[in-house]
C-alpha cells in the first residue's frame, strides 16, 4: 500500500481551535470538493509505503504537540491513513485530522485512532458547494465520539439562512461542539466584522458555542 503524500513540514496551527500550537503537518494529495474559496492547490505528490512515512515523521522528534493530518482530505486515502494512524498512536503521538466533513463512512473505520477532529462544514453560499448537509451531519456524528469542534468560512454571500442550517445540524449532532466561524482571508475583515457579530449572536440562541478566529497563519506568513 502507497499513499501519495504532498509534504511534510513542521510549523504552529493557524486556524480554529488550537490556533498556534507547534505541530507536525502531513499534507495528503487530493480532494473530493472545489471551494471557491479554496488556497490549498496541490499539484504534486510524492509516493510513500506506510514505514517510510512513519520514518519520515520519525526524523522530527516529538517536541510539538500533535501531528496535524490534513489536505486536500486525508479520508481520500482511508487505508494508508489508517496505518499511519495506528503506527502513530503506537509512538504515543497525538493524532489530529483536519478534514471537510463529508466521508462519514471513512471516518468511522479510523476515528478510533483519532484524538482530534477539526471538521469544515462547507456553506453553499460560502464554498459553492450543495448538497451536503445529511453528509455533514452524519459526520459530525461519527466525530463526536472525540474532541471536535467544527469551522465555516464566512464570505461576504454567507447567507443567515446556511448559518441557521449549521446551527441546527450542531444542535441535533453534537451540541457540545464549538463552532468557528472563520472570515475569509480573501476578504477585507472591516467589511465581515457586523455580519461576523450577528451570526455569532444568533448562535447564542441555540446555546451554541461560537468564535471568531481569523486564518493567522496567512497574516504572519506562515504555512
Amino acid at each position: 500500500m502507497k499513499g501519495k503524500i504532498s509534504e511534510v513540514f513542521s510549523s504552529v496551527q493557524g486556524e480554529g481551535l488550537y490556533l498556534g500550537i507547534k505541530q507536525l503537518f502531513v499534507r495528503f494529495y487530493g480532494c473530493n470538493l472545489q471551494c471557491s474559496f479554496c488556497d490549498t492547490r496541490i499539484d504534486s505528490f510524492i509516493e510513500y509505503e506506510p514505514q517510510e512515512l512513519c520514518d519520515e515523521i520519525g526524523l522530527y522528534g516529538k517536541n510539538f504537540h500533535s501531528l496535524a493530518f490534513t489536505g486536500g482530505e486525508p479520508l481520500l486515502q482511508k487505508g494508508f491513513l489508517k496505518e499511519i494512524l495506528q503506527a502513530a498512536k503506537l509512538q504515543h503521538y497525538r493524532n489530529y485530522l483536519e478534514t471537510n466533513g463529508t466521508l462519514p463512512a471513512e471516518l468511522a473505520e479510523v476515528i478510533q485512532y483519532v484524538d482530534i477532529v477539526a471538521m469544515d462544514i462547507k456553506l453553499p453560499s460560502s464554498a459553492g458547494s450543495s448538497g451536503l448537509w445529511s453528509v455533514h451531519e452524519e459526520f459530525l456524528k461519527v466525530a463526536s465520539a472525540k474532541e471536535v469542534f467544527v469551522k465555516t468560512v464566512i464570505c461576504s454571500s454567507t447567507t443567515q439562512q446556511d448559518i441557521e442550517q449549521t446551527v441546527k445540524l450542531l444542535y441535533r449532532a453534537s451540541p457540545s461542539s464549538v463552532l468557528v466561524l472563520q472570515p475569509d482571508s480573501n476578504e477585507k475583515f472591516s467589511v465581515l466584522e457586523e455580519k461576523l457579530e450577528q451570526l455569532k449572536h444568533f448562535c447564542r440562541w441555540y446555546r451554541i458555542t461560537a468564535c471568531i478566529i481569523p486564518q493567522i497563519h496567512k497574516m504572519i506568513g506562515v504555512r
